[in-house]
């Protein structure tokens, strides 16, 4: 007969989730590290990479018995911080919910875009430098289309997204 089985929350180190995930699999526990496909500014160019959907968190199936030994190996592990607790209980969540997550992250590919439409910049180098620019679009692989006011006129204009800094 086979124990029941519970998911748990572990708090990882910083960016350390797919580490902690890797080590804990190599001790024999089942992981489960939600991701989502997220655009980027990497080397002055937008980039697609895949990051937790929960930074610094990681769920991991455990049965009864291996709660009853303790969570040593756990805590030991190589990119763990903590087991999350609620008081001095650890926390439990349902099969239900960590299903749904997974069913939500698995097919969804598409790319959380690093800037929004409509969402207002400032350009931060160049001949345009300290104007306001308000986001439209993506413009080719390298480049974006912002509108810029001058003289009471908006101009489009194609820049590289690394000249361009949050308002």
């Amino acid at each position: 007969m086979t124990e029941p089985c519970d998911w748990y929350l572990i708090h990882t180190k910083v960016r350390q989730e797919r580490c902690a995930q890797e080590n804990l699999e190599r001790q024999g526990y089942t992981c489960f590290l939600p991701q989502i496909c997220a655009e980027k500014l990497r080397r002055r160019a937008l980039v697609v990479v895949q990051e937790p959907l929960f930074p610094r968190y990681l769920f991991v199936l455990l049965d009864a018995g291996l709660e009853a030994k303790g969570w040593g190996p756990i805590r030991s592990t190589l990119g763990v911080t903590r087991l999350v607790t609620f008081g001095s209980r650890p926390a439990k969540l349902s099969d239900a919910l960590v299903g749904s997550i997974r069913a939500r992250t698995e097919y969804a590919v598409t790319p959380r875009e690093f800037f929004q439409p409509g969402q207002a910049l400032v350009i931060a180098d160049g001949p345009f430098i300290g104007l306001d620019a308000i986001y439209q679009m993506p413009d080719g692989e390298a480049r974006v289309m912002v509108l810029l006011n001058i003289l009471s006129k908006r101009v489009k204009l194609s820049i590289e997204p690394s000249s361009l800094r949050m308002a």
